[in-house]
């Protein structure tokens, strides 16, 4: 299921360039930062953090993995070239190494917990078991608590020999500035979409069709797409999303709380399903904006792109905005605990009413 992404990212046109696997990092689309981290392999370059940011799926996990690796590769195939097949790389990807300590919101948390940094700093004073260094990777960091924030910051700022501090975020404007700024940042951008396409199609296996639409609804994250792939009842799911859009534009307002009140009902994890149907909507009334418009910026919901462009008839560009604005606004109301029944309600409330459109 697409993850939302800000509107305004969205829209960034990226230049066409050219990739590779990641020189041998089985990473694509990101052959700069491979570069840089190769680099960094070297003593004399390491730094004691690292900050990756970019949207999710876009390959934040994977590029922190293969760092970790290419430090801690004990048949490296040359400087920065982790083999990818001894045990230690082998264990470093199924994030089971003795020396590295993956820490990211545990189940039932929203959020990275004080109580998690705290037994971090201990273990990372701690001399490596078996490594060159011990790693700390710190898995979406835009969701720590501040005090857990304050407690790491102590850690950046007098870093323990032999360690290696890795975060990844949506965004380090979420961040701190006084953790970024002892950090080195590196931030990644999905590929252009037609690369992906092409990437999807030609690697991966993927008919033109589906490497096209998946290439398309994720915005050129590969990881979102590969994830995608693997999952037909989350496509299944986007494709209900959006057939009940088409029922809910026209709907009356009863009709609309009917269908939220349905949809409340049929999940025990009401939030996160909200959540995934928010963001669907989002990347519908983005689309939207694009049409009414008159950009040329490819869409996210090509499969839907006749219907998009009829419903752009009919609403202006400040009403497709501020809809997108309030879908937006909703995402971040909903990580804080807003009612998921009313705050779904209020938002439809906002959408105009557009007549049955038969495309």
């Amino acid at each position: 299921m697409p993850l939302a992404v800000n509107a305004l990212e969205l829209v960034v046109r990226v230049p066409a360039l050219r990739y590779n696997s990641g020189m041998t990092w089985d990473i694509h689309g990101h052959d700069w930062a491979v570069s840089l981290l190769k680099e960094h392999t070297k003593t004399d370059k390491l730094r004691h953090a690292y900050l990756i940011t970019g949207a999710q799926g876009v390959g934040r996990r994977t590029l922190a993995l293969a760092f970790v690796k290419a430090l801690n590769c004990v048949q490296p195939l040359g400087q920065g070239l982790p083999c990818g097949t001894c045990t230690t790389c082998q264990q470093i990807a199924r994030q089971v190494y003795p020396d590295l300590s993956v820490i990211e919101p545990e189940e039932g948390h929203k959020d990275i917990r004080i109580e998690q940094v705290r037994t971090l700093r201990r273990s990372l004073v701690l001399a490596p078991y078996q490594a060159r260094y011990r790693v700390a990777l710190l898995l979406d960091f835009q969701r720590i608590t501040l005090g857990a924030a304050n407690a790491l910051l102590k850690t950046l700022e007098e870093p323990p020999p032999k360690a290696v501090i890795i975060l990844t975020a949506d965004a380090q404007e979420s961040l701190l500035p006084t953790i970024v700024s002892r950090c080195e940042v590196l931030r990644l951008r999905p590929m252009p979409v037609q690369a992906a396409e092409s990437f999807l199609e030609e690697q991966k296996g993927l008919s033109q069709l589906d490497a096209r639409l998946l290439a398309h609804i994720t915005s050129g994250r590969l990881g979102a797409a590969l994830k995608l792939h693997a999952d037909p009842q989350a496509l299944i799911n986007r494709q209900q999303v959006l057939d009940d859009m088409a029922g809910l534009l026209p709907a009356s307002r009863r009709e609309r709380f009917a269908y939220v009140e349905a949809e409340m009902k049929q999940s025990r994890k009401r939030r996160e399903n909200l959540s995934k149907i928010i963001s669907i909507w989002l990347t519908f009334w983005r689309d939207v904006f694009i049409c009414a418009s008159g950009s040329d910026i490819p869409l996210v919901n090509i499969d839907r792109e006749p219907y998009i462009r009829a419903v752009a008839e009919q609403v202006d560009l400040a009403s497709a905005q501020s809809v997108m604005v309030s879908l937006e606004e909703g995402l971040k109301q909903l990580d804080v605990y807003v009612n998921a029944r009313l705050l779904a309600e209020n938002l439809l409330l906002l959408w105009p009413r557009i007549p049955r459109l038969v495309v």
